[in-house]
C-alpha cells in the first residue's frame, strides 16, 4: 500500500509513472478476471436480507462473482444488448443487483436508477438512456418497486424486456411461506416481455460467449439528482471506474479488509468507490438489508453486524453517524480501522462525538457523479484537518478558478475562494452528460470540470468547500433542486415569488425551506402553503420543512431572488432556536460572508453562557460560527 500522508506523497505516486502506463485492466471483464485470478477463493460480497447479527446471509467468492457476472452478461447479450445498448436496473441492494451491475458493464452500458424516484422520473431516465432491458423486483410485500417499474416501462416503450428478481429466496420459513400470499398485485400493463432473472441466468455459460471490448469505452450511466422532471445523466468510462478502484486498493484496502457498505447500489459511493475498490484490492464487501441504512433494525444492530463480519472499514454518511450516536456501542468493534464519510459535509461536533464514542478514525472525502466519483480525502494516516475534504488524490488536478472582469478565467492563490474545477481519469472532457447541450460551458481550459462547488486550497494542499455555486440543497447526501419547490409554490394563486434554500440541520446537514412573497392583497397562511407544497412536490425529501411569508423577498438588480440573504435568515433562525432550546442566552447577532469560510454566524452574549455548551449545540451544524468582538 502506498504512503499517502501529504500532498507531496500524492505527487510522488504520480511521478512513478504516467497514469496511462500503469498497465491496469482496460475493460470490466479484464478487471473482474484479474481479481478472480488473484483472490478467487476469498469472499467477495456478503448480503443478508434481515439485519440481525445471526440472520441468514449469502456470500460469493471472487471466482463465483466473476463466473456469475459473465453469466448475466451472456443473458443480456441474448436479449439484444450490444456495447452501446443499456441495461437499466431499478433495485434495492441484493446479490443480483451486483451481478446485474457487473454483467451490464460487460455486455453494454449499465444504468442504475434510484427506486425512490417516482414512476414518471424513472420513465424519463429510461427514455433518455434508451434502455433495452430493465432489471427490477418481482412484486414483494411492503415494497412498491415492482409497481413503479411497471408504470415506468409503460411510459418507456424502448424497454423490450423486464427481468424480475424475487427477494423471497433470501428468506427462511415461515416468512418465505407467507410472502406468496401477501404479494401486491401489479395492474399496469406494458408491452415488454417479463422474465425471471435467476432462471434466465441459469441457462447461460459462466464464461463470456462473446468477444470482450477491445479497450476503454463508456460502461455506465448515472443520473444526478432527480427532483425536477428529468435528471441529468452522466457517462462513466471503464478507465474512470478502474481509476476509482485503483485509488482504493493503492491507498486504503487490501484483500484482508472487510468493508461494511449500507449505501444503495444506485449511488456512485457504493458502486464506483466501494465495489470498484473491492475489485481492485480483493477486499470483502458486506451489504446489510436491501435498504442499507434505511433497512429495519440496521442502526440498532449495526455494531453487532460489525462484530459478526469483523469489519475493518465502514462506508458511512453524516446522517448515519448522527443516528448511530443515539445508540450505545454494544459490541466488539476492535476490528474497525477507519470510517470513510462522504456525500455531504460532516459537522465538527459529530466528528468528535463519533471518534470519542467508538475510537474509530473518520476519513472525510469529496467526490461527484460527474467525475465518476473520487476527488480528494483526508489522508488516513496523515494530518486530518477537520472541516476540509482533504488532499486531491494522485492523478487528480484541482484548480480553484474565477471569471475575470475581461471575460477570462484566472487561477486563485492560496486560500482564495473560487470554483472547484478538476481534471482526472474519471472526468470525460466535453462529454460528461448524455445530452450535449448540458456539456456547454461545463469545462475550463477544455479539461477542467466545473463542479459548481466553491472552495479554496490551503498552503498544505488541503481542499476546503465553502459553498455551492449550483445552489443545490443537499439533504443527507441527496441532491434537491430548489427549482422544484419554487415552481410548486409559485403555482399557488396567492404566491407572487418563492425562494427555496437549505436550512441547517444537525441530522441531515440541510433541510429544504422556503421564503414566499405574496401577491398584493392576497392572504394565505404558512400552514396552507405547506399543505399545498406537499400536494404538488413529487418527492417527499423535497417537501419544505419550514415556510415563511415575507413582505418582500430580497432581490438582485435584475429581479432574481437573492438567496444569500435568505440563507443568512435561515442560519440565524435555526441557530437561535437551538440555543434557546438548550437554555442558553447567546444569540446570533448577524451572519456574515467570510472569504475563506463562507457564511459564518456571529454570536452575541459571550461570557454569559458555558461556552463549551454553546460549542456542543452549534457544533452539530456544518456552518461555522464565532463570537462577536
Amino acid at each position: 500500500m502506498e504512503r499517502f500522508m501529504s500532498s507531496a506523497d500524492a505527487r510522488a505516486i504520480e511521478a512513478q509513472v504516467p497514469w496511462t502506463e500503469r498497465g491496469l485492466p482496460t475493460t470490466m471483464h479484464g478487471f473482474l478476471k484479474s481479481v478472480a485470478q488473484r483472490h478467487g477463493d476469498r469472499p467477495a460480497v456478503s448480503f443478508q436480507i434481515l439485519s440481525g447479527p445471526t440472520d441468514k446471509a449469502e456470500t460469493l467468492t471472487w471466482a463465483e462473482m466473476f463466473a456469475r457476472s459473465c453469466q448475466a452478461a451472456n443473458l443480456f447479450r441474448s436479449l439484444g444488448v450490444g456495447e452501446e445498448d443499456v441495461v437499466a436496473y431499478l433495485l434495492p441492494n441484493s446479490m443480483e443487483t451486483i451481478l446485474t451491475l457487473y454483467g451490464g458493464l460487460m455486455a453494454g452500458i449499465v444504468n442504475p436508477i434510484n427506486p425512490l424516484l417516482d414512476a414518471e422520473q424513472i420513465a424519463a431516465i429510461l427514455r433518455e438512456t434508451g434502455a433495452k432491458v430493465l432489471v427490477t423486483l418481482k412484486s414483494f410485500p411492503k415494497v412498491d418497486v415492482a409497481q413503479k417499474a411497471a408504470e415506468a416501462v409503460a411510459l418507456a416503450p424502448n424497454v423490450e424486456a423486464v427481468l424480475e428478481i424475487d427477494l423471497n429466496r433470501y428468506l427462511t420459513p415461515p416468512k418465505s411461506w407467507i410472502v406468496p400470499f401477501l404479494r401486491p398485485k401489479t395492474t399496469v400493463k406494458h408491452k415488454a416481455k417479463v422474465l425471471d432473472f435467476n432462471a434466465e441466468c441459469a441457462k447461460h455459460p459462466k464464461a463470456l460467449v462473446f468477444s470482450d471490448a477491445e479497450g476503454d469505452r463508456v460502461g455506465a450511466y448515472f443520473h444526478t439528482g432527480g427532483t425536477t422532471g428529468m435528471p441529468k445523466v452522466a457517462r462513466h468510462r471503464y478507465s474512470g471506474m478502474v481509476y476509482n478502484g485503483w485509488l482504493g486498493a493503492t491507498l486504503l484496502f487490501s484483500e484482508q479488509d472487510t468493508i461494511m457498505c449500507p449505501l444503495p447500489l444506485f449511488h456512485v459511493f457504493a458502486v464506483q468507490v466501494t465495489m470498484m475498490s473491492a475489485v481492485a484490492s480483493g477486499a470483502h464487501v458486506v451489504f446489510p438489508t436491501p435498504s442499507g441504512y434505511r433497512g429495519d433494525g440496521v442502526f440498532d444492530n449495526f455494531w453487532k453486524l460489525i462484530e459478526r463480519w469483523r469489519v475493518t472499514f465502514i462506508i458511512i454518511v453524516p446522517t448515519a453517524i448522527s443516528a448511530l450516536m443515539q445508540r450505545p456501542v454494544d459490541a466488539d468493534i476492535s476490528s474497525v480501522k477507519t470510517a470513510f464519510s462522504g456525500s455531504s459535509p460532516l459537522p465538527v461536533e459529530l466528528y468528535r462525538r463519533f471518534e470519542t464514542a467508538t475510537g474509530v478514525n473518520i476519513v472525510e472525502g469529496y467526490g461527484l457523479t460527474e467525475a465518476t466519483c473520487l476527488v480528494s480525502c483526508n489522508p488516513p494516516s496523515g494530518e486530518k484537518k477537520i472541516g476540509s475534504v482533504g488532499i486531491p488524490f494522485p492523478y487528480t488536478d484541482v484548480k480553484i478558478l474565477v471569471h475575470t472582469s475581461d471575460g477570462g478565467v484566472a487561477e486563485c492563490g492560496t486560500d482564495e475562494v473560487g470554483e472547484i474545477c478538476i481534471a482526472n481519469p474519471g472526468v470525460i472532457p466535453g462529454g460528461t452528460y448524455t445530452e450535449s447541450d448540458k456539456n456547454l460551458h461545463l469545462f475550463h481550459y477544455d479539461e477542467y470540470l466545473r463542479t459548481g462547488d466553491l472552495g479554496r486550497l490551503d498552503a498544505d494542499g488541503y481542499l476546503w468547500i465553502t459553498g455551492r455555486a449550483k445552489d443545490l440543497i443537499i439533504r443527507g447526501g441527496h441532491n434537491i433542486d430548489p427549482a422544484e419547490i419554487e415552481e410548486a409554490l409559485a403555482g399557488h394563486e396567492a404566491v407572487a415569488m418563492a425562494g427555496a434554500i437549505g436550512q441547517p440541520d444537525a441530522h441531515a446537514g440541510e433541510l429544504p425551506c422556503a421564503y414566499v412573497e405574496l401577491v398584493a392583497g392576497a392572504e394565505v397562511t404558512p400552514e396552507a402553503l405547506m399543505a399545498y407544497a406537499k400536494e404538488h412536490i413529487h418527492e417527499r425529501a423535497a417537501h419544505p420543512k419550514y415556510i415563511e411569508i415575507l413582505p418582500e423577498l430580497p432581490k438582485t438588480a435584475v429581479g432574481k431572488v437573492f438567496k444569500p440573504d435568505l440563507r443568512k435568515r435561515a442560519i440565524a433562525r435555526v441557530y437561535d432556536s437551538a440555543l434557546t432550546e438548550a437554555g442558553l442566552s447567546a444569540r446570533v447577532a448577524e451572519v456574515v460572508e467570510d472569504k475563506k469560510l463562507g457564511l459564518v454566524a456571529t454570536l452575541s452574549g459571550k461570557g454569559k453562557d458555558d461556552e463549551s455548551r454553546v460549542d456542543a449545540v452549534l457544533g452539530g451544524y456544518t456552518r461555522p460560527w464565532t463570537w462577536k468582538v
